[in-house]
């Protein structure tokens, strides 16, 4: 932490309370938040805070990236997709568009007027992304892309979607059939599906996304050439499993703080129900495993900002702190009583939000498959 990261936290902080907090309940119902969040966060400075300032975004680093998300997971939201837009989409776009479709579509990303998401999982296809059914073939200055996408964030209110499509359908072309190409949602053809209904996560928009004919320019392609897609996915994702680490651990970490003042206020036997043994060793348990993780992560970030955190690194990093804000949410539900389990209480929507960690930027299995590779 420096001086000015310090002074960004607290902005941060009382954006995310202010304006993420209270509508809670009402985002829920609705499976999305406010289309006008995007420009209030754009307005103040909270969108595409890592980009360069010549394309119109924050000039800030990773660290920046990750104030942001902390603030968030300890406001108890579990429905604005920044974390996507911001340190996905928009890097994608920095790292392989074009250097004009850069300046006409990052300082949009800044400002809120896009909202971007990335379309990997098909209805057929999760993991294994070599396996995607989406086509898109040239024709003259054009793709053409026909298929499906679905568990996409953002779906609901994307303006610009990194789409992953096969452009060589051979079989033998492998991952060299996979490319990138960034489509805007107003191109016709394009249609968007149900927001779907979650487990966890309810105030976000996770959505089905339908590609019927749709013609993009030729020049949409990210990178120089056709067959890209899968290295520039693997480039990326370390940073997408890093974002799914720093949620994890600031969940866990407020995770705990409730779960004390809710057992230093509530009383059982005629006492607080932190003074009998069992909630001291849990708590302390949880507030251990939280300072680990934290310490953990830490090192991940510092050797990410220096260009150092290599696919494994990452991967052992979303494993470990993705299993373990499972344990320590659920065991904090648990010193709640019946309380933790009504969903008015944040200590309740934060254990249906956590599952998805170790599921979603690639499952715990997948996770040790590619660790495994190294030893």
């Amino acid at each position: 932490m420096t001086e000015d990261l310090d002074d960004f936290r607290q902005l941060a902080k009382t954006f995310c309370q202010k304006e993420l907090t209270p509508n809670q309940e009402r985002w829920i119902a609705a499976k999305q938040v406010d289309r006008e969040l995007w420009t209030k966060a754009g307005e103040v400075g909270l969108l595409a805070l890592s980009i360069p300032e010549e394309y119109g975004g924050g000039g800030g680093t990773f660290a920046h990236e990750a104030v942001l998300y902390e603030e968030q997971a300890r406001s108890g939201d579990g429905g604005w997709g920044v974390s996507v837009h911001n340190g996905i989409v928009a890097h994608y776009l920095l790292a392989y568009a074009s250097e004009e479709r850069k300046k006409e579509w990052l300082p949009k990303f800044a400002s809120g007027e896009y909202v971007g998401a990335i379309g990997m999982t098909e209805p057929g296809t999760g993991s294994d992304l070599q396996g995607i059914k989406t086509r898109a073939v040239r024709q003259g200055d054009e793709y053409v892309i026909n298929g499906a996408k679905t568990f996409i964030t953002n779906g609901a209110h994307a303006d610009l979607v990194v789409l992953a499509v096969k452009t060589d359908p051979d079989p033998e072309a492998g991952a060299k059939g996979l490319s990138l190409i960034a489509v805007p949602t107003d191109t016709p053809g394009f249609r968007r599906g149900r927001v779907l209904d979650k487990v966890g996560l309810r105030g976000q928009d996770t959505a089905e996304l339908f590609f019927d004919d749709v013609r993009v320019p030729a020049t949409n392609l990210l990178g120089d050439e056709e067959g890209q897609g899968f290295i520039q996915l693997m480039q990326q994702l370390p940073q997408e499993r890093l974002i799914i680490a720093v949620t994890a651990v600031a969940g866990m970490e407020a995770a705990v703080e409730q779960t004390l003042a809710y057992t230093k206020e509530r009383t059982a036997f005629g006492r607080p129900v932190f003074g009998f043994q069992n909630t001291k060793f849990k708590l302390a348990e949880a507030a251990t495993e939280a300072a680990v993780a934290r310490a953990f992560l830490d090192q991940c970030i510092e050797r990410h900002l220096k260009g150092e955190l290599d696919v494994q690194g990452a991967a052992m990093a979303k494993l470990w702190t993705t299993e373990r804000v499972n344990k320590v949410v659920d065991d904090c539900v648990q010193l709640f009583g019946g309380y933790g389990y009504m969903m008015e209480y944040p200590i309740a929507r934060a254990w249906a939000d956590v599952r998805i960690s170790r599921i979603f930027g690639g499952t715990s299995e997948i996770m040790k498959d590619i660790i495994s590779r190294t030893l």
